[in-house]
């Protein structure tokens, strides 16, 4: 089993994540923050990250408020905005896959159309817009069905974001006595592959890197040799008892035990001196004793 540390992951953060993802945007975030007065419906957003793909959704809150809604406040059969105020967005960092249809990394809005069995749900191109009182189906990138669920009750409507696996998540909606969801998935793999190839163009010198890509490869079916090649890479740039502790881990999955806990003391050696947290040597001291008594 390939076993990270705790402070190597937390190493990871700049290959792990985008350099700058922004969170509320746009009309939406303006509005919520020139809000002056509360809002019967107030704004709302949340967010996911799916390997290194952001995921955001912005909306409004309706409440309850003791009065039925569905059928009555929310008609059957008719487009609606899945809130209150502006149209619900939906922002992909990445390219998605929903319902085995490709949708590009874009902001969209959402329209629901709920039916007593069934309710359809739209993702629209046009992403700023007041309700649906100017919606367009031309405007429509796609539109699948799903089943309302019984859940327990919800006052003010929300929307979730549930990770279901490294690659995929639900979005879900959930007001009153009912929760619709629907899965996102992402490809991981090739978002990161790609990812890597733009940073090592980028950053042909920087250690960190190529450290946090053979880090990376810890975790993922990614050739043992190759993750190698980019440590040794980093260790060529920068030694210190970060890459050495790597390159140590990685000599350890491919079966080169003496020269694991080599690497490991030199490591060791190389973050006591500098004083390192013992979130960093915490670690490899216990991957160091657990290979000692392996010999």
């Amino acid at each position: 089993m390939r076993l990270v540390s705790p402070a190597l992951v937390l190493l990871m953060g700049a290959l792990s994540l985008p350099a700058a993802e922004p969170g509320p945007s746009g009309a939406l975030a303006a509005a919520a923050n020139d809000q002056l007065f509360p809002q019967r419906s107030p704004w709302a957003c949340v967010q996911q990250t799916i390997g290194t793909t952001v995921i955001t959704i912005e909306y409004h809150r309706p409440a309850v408020r003791g009065r039925a809604i569905w059928g009555a406040l929310v008609p059957y059969h008719q487009v609606w905005r899945a809130g209150a105020n502006e149209a619900t967005t939906i922002r992909f960092s990445d390219t998605v896959r929903i319902h085995d249809q490709e949708v590009k990394a874009g902001t969209y809005s959402i329209f629901m159309i709920p039916r007593p069995d069934v309710w359809t749900v739209i993702l629209n191109r046009r992403a700023k817009q007041w309700g649906a009182f100017e919606y367009d189906p031309k405007q429509d990138l796609i539109r699948f069905e799903v089943k309302p669920r019984p859940n327990a009750f919800t006052n003010w409507l929300s929307f979730a974001l549930d990770p279901t696996s490294d690659s995929t998540a639900y979005v879900q909606f959930l007001w009153e006595k009912l929760k619709v969801n629907f899965l996102v998935g992402v490809n991981v793999e090739a978002i990161t592959a790609a990812r890597m190839k733009k940073l090592f163009a980028q950053r042909p010198n920087d250690w960190k890197v190529y450290c946090q890509a053979a880090e990376y490869a810890l975790t993922q079916a990614v050739p043992l040799h190759q993750a190698l090649e980019w440590v040794d890479r980093s260790l060529s740039l920068q030694e210190n008892a970060t890459n050495l502790a790597i390159k140590a881990r990685l000599l350890y999955e491919a079966g080169q035990l003496p020269e694991a806990i080599e690497l490991m003391e030199r490591a060791l050696r190389r973050a006591r001196a500098a004083r390192q947290s013992a979130a960093t040597i915490g670690p490899m001291e216990r991957d160091l004793s657990s290979w000692r008594q392996g010999q």
